[in-house]
C-alpha cells in the first residue's frame, strides 16, 4: 500500500532574499561590523580568529581595537587586541614601547605562531603589515 503524503510548498526564492534583507535591518551595528570584518578577512585570504589552533602558524587580518604599553620589570611589551569579526587575538611585541602606525582603529595583517595564554589566543612578536588607509 502506498500512502500519498502531501508535499510542503517550497518557499519562493524571493522569500529567502526578503528574510535576508529583514535580518540586515534588525541587526545591530556590532553585528553588521562583524560581518564586514569577516568579509574583509576572507578577501585577504586570512584565517578566522575563532578557528585558530594552539601552536600553529597563522595569518590574521583585522582592526586593532586597543594598543597598550605594559611596562614589565625587565622588558617592556606593547600589547594590542586585533578583532576580525569572529573573535579577538592578543598581539604582544616584547621589548617595544611603540610601533609607528600601530594604533587603535588601524587595519593590520599579522602572521605568527598562535598560543593560548590564560585562555586567550596570543601571538608574540608577530610579523605585521599595516593596511593603507584610503588616500595613503
Amino acid at each position: 500500500m502506498v500512502v500519498d503524503r502531501p508535499t510542503r510548498p517550497r518557499p519562493a526564492e524571493g522569500a529567502g532574499r526578503l528574510r535576508s534583507a529583514l535580518r540586515g535591518l534588525v541587526a545591530s551595528q556590532a553585528e553588521i561590523e562583524a560581518v564586514e570584518e569577516r568579509k574583509e578577512t576572507l578577501r585577504r585570504g586570512c584565517s578566522a580568529v575563532d578557528e585558530l589552533e594552539d601552536r600553529r602558524r597563522a595569518q590574521v587580518s583585522g582592526v586593532l581595537r586597543s594598543v597598550t604599553l605594559r611596562p614589565r620589570t625587565t622588558v617592556p611589551a606593547l600589547e594590542a587586541e586585533l578583532y576580525d569579526g569572529s573573535g579577538s587575538i592578543q598581539l604582544v611585541w616584547l621589548g617595544r614601547r611603540s610601533i609607528a602606525g600601530v594604533e587603535p582603529g588601524r587595519r593590520v595583517r599579522v602572521e605568527g605562531l598562535v598560543c593560548v595564554q590564560s585562555g586567550r589566543r596570543t601571538m608574540f612578536n608577530p610579523r605585521y603589515e599595516l593596511v593603507p588607509r584610503p588616500g595613503e
